[in-house]
């Protein structure tokens, strides 16, 4: 699988797990929604500087990034998923 696909879907994983949109992925890394929807499409790339600030925004390691979706998403902070996160906003384990 080519390395852009890889990270492409990393994202799409990472957004599932941690239940954010493209809207909240776009202010993260402080660019439009639209720039973060034609990366997930494929018409446009993620460059290493996205990858670094992605990493940085789910607390993973770029590594992890671009190693693929099972392994970003094995790499997610416990408390960033968004079952635990919901679970710990209601006080509840």
């Amino acid at each position: 699988m080519p390395l852009t696909e890889r990270v492409r879907i990393a994202v799409a994983a990472l957004m599932h797990a941690t239940g954010e949109s493209q809207a909240r992925v776009a202010e993260a890394l402080g660019v439009t929604q639209g720039q973060v929807s034609r990366r997930q499409s494929g018409t446009a790339a993620w460059s290493l500087d996205d990858c670094d600030a992605l990493a940085a925004h789910y607390g993973i390691d770029v590594l992890d990034l671009l190693a693929g979706p099972t392994r970003a998403c094995d790499a997610l902070p416990d408390d960033r998923h968004a079952r635990t996160a919901a679970r710990t906003r209601k006080g509840t384990r």
